[in-house]
Parts: structure tokens; sequence; C-alpha cells
């Protein structure tokens, strides 16, 4: 198995800044606008986002949640093992609001169907937005493409995209690996 360096920690720092700025000039204070990262992965991309906009842009008002889409995937008893659903932590409602859905990578666009049908548990908002650090382009079995992009990766399906996040694996890095 071999593995490639997409993006070190200083390419995901400039990356994540710039989809800052691309939010802050959709959304401007993020009055009507909340940040909702998609179980597991999307969360730590979700949480450094929102860091950002408090921190280094003074945005305070900003709503974030985590969303789980086990149980709304299409594919979840295909598996033999039984599956553990992650936590839903959204204590705001979505009615009329300008939704982002956070994920790391949007490879077959299937966690984002997932992800539609279950924020509408909590309301129905005005518009949905995704934003995503890697889009593998190439691989998608629904018609979903993300407003927000860090890095297009043009991956074959044997190899994978592996985002490392300092706060879980010790690193910020994405790797390209592959089986050969």
């Amino acid at each position: 198995m071999s593995q490639k360096v997409l993006l070190a920690s200083k390419e995901m720092n400039i990356i994540l800044h710039r989809l800052a700025c691309q939010l802050i000039e959709n959304h401007n204070t993020f009055e009507d606008s909340v940040i909702i990262g998609i179980q597991p992965r999307g969360v730590f991309l979700a949480n450094r986002i929102h860091k950002i906009l408090r921190e280094e842009y003074g945005i305070s008002t900003i709503k974030m949640g985590q969303l789980d889409i086990t149980f709304y995937r299409d594919d979840f008893r295909r598996s033999d093992k039984p599956l553990e659903a992650n936590k839903t932590h959204i204590d705001f409602v979505v009615e009329d609001k300008r939704v982002i859905f956070i994920d790391d990578v949007l490879y077959t666009g299937r966690s984002i169907r997932a992800a539609l049908t279950a924020v509408q548990s909590f309301g129905r908002p005005r518009e949905i937005e995704l934003l995503t650090l890697i889009d593998r382009r190439f691989s998608r079995h629904l018609p979903i493409q993300p407003d927000y992009n860090g890095r297009q990766v043009d991956a074959i399906n044997e190899e994978k995209v592996k985002v490392n996040w300092k706060e879980n694996e010790g690193e910020d890095a994405v790797y390209l690996i592959s089986k050969v």
C-alpha cells in the first residue's frame, strides 16, 4: 500500500481560511445562516471553520450543529457488522435558515443525500449549501456538487482519500492511498 501527500498542514490552513472567507462573502453576518457538520468526519472540518470565523473574523453569532446520518443512508443495511450511530447535536431550528452542510470528502454523494433527508427533522431550510475540503469529482453516484470546495482530486475508485486532523490523528494532512 502506498500513500501520497495531497495537502500538508500549511496548505490545509490556507484552504480553510479561503473557505471561511468565501462563506463570509456569501453569508456576511450569518444572521440567517447555520453550519452543520456531517458526522463523523465533517465535524472536524466544521469545528475548524467555525473557530476561524469566530476567532479570526469576529463572527460570534454563528450557530453550529452536528448531524448523524447513519440510519438515513441507503446502504446502512448492507453491512455485516452492527452500525454505531454518532450524535446529532442541533440546538436550533433550521426552519427558513440558510444551512451550510460541511463534510471532509465528497465521494459518491450518498452521505449528502442522507443529510438532506435527516435535516428535515429540524425544519425546512430556506436554502442548503455544501462545503467540502476534498471533492472526488469523478466518483459521483448522485448529481451533487459542492458550493465551496477546498481541492478537487481525480482519484480512481480503488484509491482512497484520507483526511487527518490534528485533533484526531495528531496531524493536519490529506493523503491519497492506493493498494499498489
